[in-house]
């Protein structure tokens, strides 16, 4: 697909295990100190979670909605003056509410389910309806007051990267003329105990390509961009190119090649009239997986070659945030491009860093990985990649356009 006139990236919000806000998640970022995970037993199993500030997520959920909702309320708190100049700008109907999540609101269907079967009946009030995939989008449509056409996509752990690229296509055809697109997710118990069922779950902090990696850091978070035909803000990051491919490979495991990842990567790069070099950060998909890893070190070669980009899985603070990191880990790249950086940090820019032990697979392409105080002169356009279940895989491009 491709765009004259590529869409601004104009504000974010973004609430993570490092905290809520861009300051927060930017310092936390760059400091390398990540938070720290949460010990937790479920279904009599242990697991090392990154969640976010549960105060934060509480006091954002009182206005209803399920724990998916109340991480979007929080997110969107955070962009609610740009979304309201998008409204007045173009008229609340031509703003759409596109968000992509793995988990709908499985704990509250969980837990009537516990109880039916202990009392015999469901909780007074509950309603599947509160885990549909249309939920959280008319929720958040809502509560911004904004009456365009809303959408839920499911692509596993791209989920938010399709959501993005859908938001790019509808204001590309005329459909509307902003978007506010990205996603949230959480983990449940469904989730945790899935993943663990895998054998795809570090009883650790994850170690993306290193050789002592033992699976994922499960994380939870949401991110929401405000995308707009024109420039209502100050940052100047346009939604530059997007690709999409799938490697139809296998229900969980990735394509060994990486194939399709590198079909994705490629594709971004054609949308975006861009060469490998013109890409100054990769933001990693990065898991901490054996399969995942291996694969997208021969994926970043095929497309960037032996001289490779600067790259970065953020994982290792945030864990893997699921249906939402599409989102997430674009967040970090817009927030690495952005004043913000400039504002608290000295220039040249900082790269957020790859967090993990420095033990090399050797078995993995050699990744140029960015660690703790990296700098670069300057950033024109950056890269995040997400690679999911099901063989479907996104890459999203932000730059300026000189």
């Amino acid at each position: 697909m491709s765009s004259a006139t590529p869409p601004y990236a104009v504000d974010l919000g973004i609430v993570t295990a490092l905290g809520s806000g861009k300051r927060a998640n930017l310092e936390g970022l760059l400091s390398a100190r990540p938070p720290e995970l949460s010990a937790e037993t479920i279904g009599g199993k242990g697991f090392a979670i990154a969640r976010a500030p549960q105060s934060r997520v509480a006091a954002a959920g009182e206005a209803g909605g399920n724990r998916v909702c109340a991480l979007l309320r929080e997110a969107a708190s955070q962009i609610a003056d740009s979304s309201a100049a998008a409204a007045s700008r173009y008229g609340p109907r031509r703003v759409a509410v596109i968000l992509g999540s793995t988990d709908n609101g499985s704990e509250e269907s969980l837990e009537a389910a516990r109880t039916r079967l202990g009392a015999g009946r469901f909780p007074e009030g509950y309603s599947l309806y509160r885990q549909s995939a249309e939920l959280a989008p008319r929720y958040l449509a809502g509560l911004l007051g904004l009456s365009g056409p809303t959408m839920s996509l499911s692509t596993a752990c791209a989920s938010a990267a399709s959501a993005v690229a859908r938001a790019r296509e509808l204001i590309a055809a005329g459909i509307c003329d902003a978007a506010v697109v990205g996603g949230s997710d959480i983990v449940s118990d469904s989730v945790a105990l899935g993943f663990a069922s895998l054998e795809a779950v570090s009883p650790e902090r994850c170690l993306p390509f290193s050789r002592n990696r033992r699976g994922i850091t499960l994380g939870e978070g949401a991110a929401l961009f405000l995308l707009c035909r024109d420039d209502l803000g100050a940052e100047g990051l346009r939604l530059l190119g997007v690709g999409e491919a799938s490697d139809a490979h296998h229900l969980t495991a990735p394509d060994p090649s990486g194939g399709g990842a590198a079909a994705a990567m490629s594709a971004a790069l054609r949308d975006a009239g861009l060469s490998p070099r013109d890409i100054g950060y990769l933001n990693l998909h990065g898991t901490g997986t054996e399969l995942n890893d291996s694969m997208e070190g021969r994926a970043v070669e095929s497309v960037f070659g032996e001289a490779g980009v600067p790259a970065s899985s953020t994982k290792g603070a945030v864990g893997h945030t699921l249906g939402a990191a599409g989102a997430v880990e674009l967040g970090f790249c817009w927030l690495a491009m952005s004043s913000y950086a400039a504002r608290g940090f000295a220039s040249p820019r900082l790269l957020p860093p790859h967090l993990w032990d420095g033990e090399r697979d050797e078995a993995i392409p050699r990744l140029d990985l960015a660690q703790p105080g990296r700098e670069v002169p300057a950033l024109s356009a950056s890269m995040s990649v997400s690679f999911a279940f099901g063989g479907v895989d996104a890459a999203l491009i932000l730059g300026r356009i000189e």
